[in-house]
């Protein structure tokens, strides 16, 4: 079945034995042991596509994370679903799996001399650049651009936010965090190649695996493995933006720090609104 870019993400019927799904088939919960705990995405992927997912339950006492990637495989034709997607997914082919850490899932690539002065040059650049509150709308993976309002989890409801400033970057949520937003996509390169991405609360990890074959659907990998309990499917919008988001943007470019909307004679749901909360 071909993908269309912005569906209406669910996870597939077929499954680990120890994943419940609720009605919707938006939640994923393992309800029991560490493993298991494989769910495909219900469609594959179109290029540029994220498939987005909030945790939103942990489970002390297991060592590991919630592991994310990308396989060529139709779950519906698979025999039984393997038990682990590292390695027993991905030692059957045809399958992409990246393990999600509290630290280190940055993909430091081996870059030539050039491409190491571009990269500087571009650090440069992003250092001088003023700094502006909630003006990054966007997220930019090469040629793909993908709405940054849904790919940012909230630290506490109410409170904090993302916040692309310092305040936010004081305050950002560790990845295997409660509420911590994890997505991954594929990025074509040409000739029937792309490469794989895992975005992190609106941050690009990098290509964590590269010259996947586009010939066949992609489906999304979400592993609710050991400490991660449950996961939720985050909807991402790639249409235009509602009069709601232009009018928040609007009144952002007007503000030079987050709590200054507090000093708005505005009313207090907007202030929420315009805070993400």
């Amino acid at each position: 079945m071909a993908a269309v870019l912005g569906q209406f993400m669910e996870f597939h019927p077929v499954h680990g034995t120890n994943v419940q799904l609720d009605l919707c088939k938006t939640r994923a919960t393992r309800v029991e042991s560490f493993a298991n705990g494989i769910c495909f995405s219900k469609h594959p992927l179109s290029p540029g596509e994220i498939f987005l997912v909030e945790i939103e339950d942990k489970e002390l006492g297991w060592c590991g994370h919630l592991r994310i990637g990308l396989t060529a495989r139709d779950p519906q034709t698979l025999e039984t679903v393997p038990e682990y997607s590292l390695p027993d997914l991905v030692d059957q082919g045809e399958s992409w799996v990246f393990a999600i850490t509290r630290n280190h899932n940055k993909v430091i690539e081996d870059d030539t001399h050039e491409e190491a002065e571009q990269a500087v040059d571009g650090r440069h650049e992003e250092r001088n650049r003023p700094k502006s509150f909630f003006t990054d709308t966007h997220l930019y993976i090469e040629n793909v651009c993908i709405p940054k309002d849904k790919l940012v989890g909230r630290s506490r409801p109410g409170r904090f936010s993302h916040i692309l400033d310092d305040l936010y970057k004081t305050n950002a949520l560790p990845p295997t965090a409660r509420r911590s937003r994890i997505g991954v996509l594929y990025v074509p390169k040409g000739q029937g190649f792309a490469d794989m991405h895992i975005v992190i609360n609106g941050e690009d990890m990098g290509a964590s695996a590269k010259g996947i074959p586009t010939n066949q659907p992609l489906y999304a990998v979400i592993d609710v493995f050991a400490a991660t309990k449950c996961v939720r499917i985050v909807q991402v919008e790639y249409g235009f933006a509602s009069l709601q988001t232009l009018c928040r943007k609007t009144i952002q470019k007007h503000i030079v720090h987050r709590m200054a909307l507090d000093w708005l004679e505005l009313p207090e749901f907007l202030k929420n609104f315009c805070k993400y909360e």
